[in-house]
């Protein structure tokens, strides 16, 4: 039996949704605590976010769950940037801001998300990373609950959440933008739910368009619910005319598409279940409203369809309104940054689509890699971005640029291109004439989509300022733009030291309780590593169904990362209809190769991991 693992205690810069208190864990004693370690730019970690709201309502008396921010950028070190996510993303439990990872190193953690649960006696009982642990959750606080209840450690009452005050402002973390066919401009006010029309001053509220409360109704513009809606796209008109509306609205936490016909502002679903994507990849065509999604983000009409920016799960799909039918457009899944024919590329968490004005290219700022990508002729480029960890504030050539999660993008007439860079506050633009990057607009409030008017003006959606705003006129002449050689970034987490030869890659599954490997469908698990640069890895790269694999790291290459993708499919186990479930995660782990370092590498995808 293993030595019971006592959880470190709880420090931070600060705590956010306590009314002021900071929170110890004898503060806790008597509760199931679940460390939720995230990053407010991390799509997984929203996923969770909203897979653990069930939970807390479900076990309001017995569960605490405790956000720990731990962020991947500079721009989320911000204390107020936090609190602003933490409203926007609808955070009701107490949040400790983590600002150098010392929580996230205290608990071992090696991805975002990273969960840990914590008995009411305050030991560490379990960890899981990656999403999709909801069911699993659930059986343990169960068999928690009846454990410490027989032993009466466990007690009931309510937690330390204390919920701030509500905001007055007629928009609400509004995610993107587009210009109406009478010069209105319709906008996802995403923190409120719903989708806005405003007049042409970008300030004048003509409508709404749902109720301003999170659902997942259809109906009128009066009855209609969404949840965190972000991209919106007009039709064409001859296909609006045969789809029966007008806008389609990536109705991003309910995973699905929404139609609006703008006339009578009704709403009705166009595309997907409801239920969030964990399937395996195929370049089929699907009926539309039986497909899963998972975290639209924003869409455009390129190629005769909509393409969506899957957010979720690293990809673009397309939709096509008329035949109805939904399907996968670029990416394998995997989490990282590469180019080549669409079916191969890797993304990393796109989020806003253009189309260039003679319809050739499309333009995706992939905001995980902080990089702008396109797609012509069938094959993804990058123009600006380095990779997962690599970011700033630099202009000047594109190959040496750097931008910091860019959640937007907007087609200039002549083939530029302009960017939402939203963590460094800015608009940048990239023209692929000159191959050169220059800031044209700075002390932005987290921009994340830009519109060109009819008359040539630029519209800046500042989600974290709740408005709409103008770009200067002259901004985007040579004189207005300039060139900032500001600061390098990389992600710094702690890199893991690892031996030079052969090392041992473990990924630690457990089922949950009640459930076991399920293999209906062929194997149960599945596991793909990679490496950058590909020569840290000599032998070991590629995908296998084992859990443990032998890899040899190059003693020629001293520092990388390694990309590991595991994946495990269980079922439940001894009833009768057993439900299927998929746990998924991405590590990207940095590596420094060193003489007599570790030779076995555990990741902890479920259990609790002694080693």
């Amino acid at each position: 039996m293993s030595a019971r693992v006592r959880a470190p205690e709880l420090r931070g810069r600060g705590w956010l949704n306590t009314g002021g208190r900071e929170l110890t864990l004898a503060d806790l004693r008597g509760k199931i605590v679940i460390a939720d370690f995230w990053t407010f730019c991390c799509i997984n970690c929203l996923h969770v976010l909203d897979e653990l709201r069930p939970l807390e309502e479900k076990y309001a008396d017995v569960l605490v769950v405790i956000g720990v921010h731990s962020p991947k950028f500079e721009h989320e070190k911000d204390p107020v940037a936090l609190a602003d996510a933490v409203e926007r993303y609808g955070v009701h439990h107490p949040v400790l801001d983590d600002p150098e990872l010392d929580m996230w190193q205290q608990y071992a953690a090696r991805a975002w998300p990273t969960l840990a649960v914590i008995d009411p006696e305050g030991y560490v009982v379990a960890t899981m990373a990656g999403e999709g642990h909801a069911e699993g959750l659930a059986r343990l606080i169960d068999d928690l609950v009846a454990t410490h209840e027989a032993k009466g450690t466990l007690h009931r009452g309510d937690g330390p959440y204390v919920p701030p005050a509500e905001p007055q402002t007629t928009l609400r973390f509004p995610g993107k933008l587009v210009v109406g066919p009478d010069g209105t401009l319709l906008v996802s006010d995403s923190a409120r739910h719903r989708v806005v029309e405003l007049a042409a001053d970008g300030e004048t509220l003509l409508r709404a368009i749902g109720t301003g409360s999170r659902g997942r109704v259809d109906g009128t513009a009066d009855t209609a619910t969404f949840s965190e809606p972000q991209g919106l796209c007009l039709l064409p008109p001859h296909v609006a005319e045969v789809a029966g509306y007008d806008l389609v609205v990536a109705d991003t936490v309910n995973h699905l598409l929404r139609g609006v016909r703008l006339g009578s502002g009704e709403v009705v679903t166009v595309a997907g279940t409801g239920r969030q994507w964990r399937s395996t990849v195929d370049d089929h065509a699907h009926d539309a409203l039986s497909v899963d999604l998972s975290s639209p983000w924003d869409l455009a009409w390129y190629d005769d369809k909509v393409v969506i920016a899957m957010a979720g799960i690293h990809q673009l799909w397309w939709f096509d309104p008329i035949k109805r039918t939904a399907g996968m457009y670029a990416g394998t899944t995997v989490e990282a940054l590469r180019d080549g024919p669409l079916a191969e590329t890797w993304l990393a968490q796109p989020s806003g689509l253009a189309v260039s004005a003679d319809g050739r290219r499309l333009w995706v700022a992939d905001s995980e890699s902080s990089a702008i990508r396109y797609v012509e002729d069938d094959v993804m480029g990058t123009a600006v971005g380095q990779g997962l960890f690599d970011f700033g504030h630099v202009d000047g050539p594109a190959a040496q640029a750097l931008l910091q999660h860019p959640l937007g993008v907007c087609a200039l007439p002549d083939g530029s291109v302009l960017i939402a860079d939203t963590y460094n506050g800015a608009v940048r633009r990239y023209d692929p004439a000159t191959d050169e990057v220059s800031t044209v607009a700075t002390d932005l409030a987290e921009p994340s989509d830009l519109a060109l008017t009819p008359d040539g003006a630029v519209l800046v959606v500042e989600s974290a300022g709740h408005r709409i705003t103008r770009l200067a006129p002259g901004a985007l002449s040579a004189v207005g733009a300039s060139t900032v050689d500001g600061p390098r970034h990389r992600t710094e987490r702690k890199p893991t030291d690892l031996a030079a030869g052969e090392v041992t890659l473990d990924v630690i599954f457990t089922p949950a309780p009640g459930q076991k490997l399920d293999e209906t469908y062929g194997p149960s698990t599945r596991v793909m590593v990679s490496a950058s640069p590909p020569e840290l890895l000599v032998e070991g790269a590629g995908t296998s169904t084992d859990l443990s694999r032998r890899l040899v790291l190059s003693d020629s290459v001293t520092e990388g990362v390694l990309q590991v993708t595991a994946q495990a499919a269980t079922c439940d186990a001894d009833v009768e209809h057993a439900a299927c479930h998929l746990t998924r995660q991405d590590w990207g782990i940095p590596v420094r190769v060193a003489t007599g370092s570790a030779t076995r590498l555990p990741l902890v995808l479920r259990g609790l991991d002694a080693g």
